[in-house]
């Protein structure tokens, strides 16, 4: 694991999902998902979400139009929030 792209990551997924919501999904990962929690955080989020070629705002409206297309509605609120930050 790149340690500077999981913080990158684990500072990205506070800001959009908010701090109590991934601390409790860390919190909960047990021995079957934490290396997905893991990856998660380091790869959409350290990877995909840091990378700086589109800026917070256009990202989020692409991932709530590609979430709502999936009618994922549960992780679209979620987003949601995260968006109008």
């Amino acid at each position: 694991m790149d340690k500077e792209r999981f913080e990158r990551g684990l500072a990205a997924r506070k800001s959009v999902l908010g701090a109590e919501y991934v601390e409790k999904a860390l919190a909960n990962a047990d021995d079957f998902n934490l290396e997905f929690q893991e990856q998660l955080t380091e790869f959409c989020w350290g990877s995909c979400w840091g990378n700086e070629t589109l800026d917070r705002r256009q990202r989020s409206l692409l991932n709530l139009g590609m979430i709502a297309a999936l009618n994922r509605m549960v992780e679209w609120e979620i987003h949601f929030r995260g968006a109008i930050k």
